[in-house]
């Protein structure tokens, strides 16, 4: 054996730490924190080849960068912090969420016209025949932390049923049922009103599957006849006319992220 040891050089393959000081982070979140895309988004852009740090091409999903100091451009055009906009719409029954619809139908975004829509995108969706609250932003971290099922930030839905359910087919729902494979629970379903033939009911959810609601009144042999959002945490629709958009106040938008945080909607 020589004496001595070579100096082992750093694995280059693997995470590096973050750099102390400044406002370094990732480039991908650098994207997001930006409030250019998300990061998934931005870690296709990156792998592509069309981002570049100071003038140099990254490809790097693990790049540091100092989000004071770095000059970060996509295909060429510099990136710059956007203002971080929050906007609630009271959606019309009808419309599709998503920016274009390749059927040609009318989507939520025809409700925006008039407002700057540089990446806004909507907080999840709701499907073509329900109604109610949804929110838009361009601040991709915190629309991903609403969404995250972990964070359970809590919504609320009137819902009008043909029928008039028992308190056995309410506690159905919280308990959880079986559709198709999938177990799907509410955290609370209670009776609003009810008439001679159908009855209101509220439901609120700590999880976004796909057409939840429907899927469970289903399984207890109910249709649903309307869907209305009318809260996400302690924001509500109140009485914001159908279609009309306004930003969330400030309060809000605090609530709304410390509802986000872990634990934060368990009270």
């Amino acid at each position: 054996m020589k004496a001595g040891r070579k100096e082992q050089k750093p694995d280059r393959r693997r995470s590096p730490k973050a750099p102390a000081g400044g406002k370094r982070v990732t480039l991908p979140r650098a994207l997001s924190k930006l409030g250019f895309c998300s990061r998934t988004q931005a870690e296709s852009l990156i792998l592509a080849g069309r981002v570049s740090v100071d003038q140099r091409m990254v490809r790097d999903l693990q790049h540091w960068v100092d989000l004071e100091i770095a000059r970060i451009a996509v295909d060429g055009e510099a990136v710059v912090a956007q203002q971080l906009r929050y906007l609630m719409l009271n959606k019309p029954r009808g419309l599709v969420t998503t920016r274009h619809d390749p059927e040609g139908r009318p989507t939520v975004f025809d409700c925006l016209k008039g407002q700057d829509q540089t990446h806004l995108s909507p907080v999840g969706r709701l499907d073509k025949a329900s109604e109610g609250l949804l929110l838009f932003t361009n601040d991709t971290e915190f629309a991903q932390a609403l969404l995250d099922p972990e964070t359970h930030v809590p919504k609320t839905y009137h819902v009008q049923v043909d029928g008039i359910p028992g308190e056995a087919q309410l506690q159905a729902m919280v308990r959880g049922l079986q559709h198709e494979g999938e177990w799907l629970s509410a955290r609370r379903a209670a009776l609003i009103r009810s008439g001679a033939r159908n009855a209101w009911l509220e439901i609120v959810l700590e999880e976004g599957r796909n057409r939840q609601i429907r899927r469970m009144l289903e399984v207890l042999d109910m249709a649903c006849l309307r869907l209305v959002r009318v809260a996400i945490g302690d924001v509500v629709l109140g009485d914001l006319e159908k279609g009309g958009v306004r930003p969330l106040t400030g309060d809000e938008v605090a609530g709304l992220r410390q509802r986000a945080k872990p634990g934060g909607a368990s009270s």
